[in-house]
């Protein structure tokens, strides 16, 4: 019964270092796609920099406010 208690707080716990990283990533990727770190030509593509950038930020803060307010934790979790 112990060990089964260790094993969903070690998941738990390897779920929540996952889903931060996640969140720095999304976040990260997204102000470097603003900020032109990648040195991509400017032309008529770069909207699409524009818009990628915006929409990693924009997801990684909604990922960003599921992980802290407990949203979905349980999915994937047997009843």
């Amino acid at each position: 019964m112990s060990n089964e208690g260790n094993k969903n707080n070690g998941s738990q716990a390897a779920r929540t270092i996952f889903g931060i990283f996640m969140i720095v990533i999304y976040v990260g990727m997204g102000v470097l796609l603003l900020i032109n770190f990648f040195k991509w030509e400017s032309g008529p593509w770069e909207w699409l920099r524009w818009t990628g950038g915006i929409l990693f930020i924009v997801y990684g803060l909604w990922r960003a406010y599921r992980q802290f307010k407990g949203i979905d934790r349980n999915i994937g979790d047997m009843d």
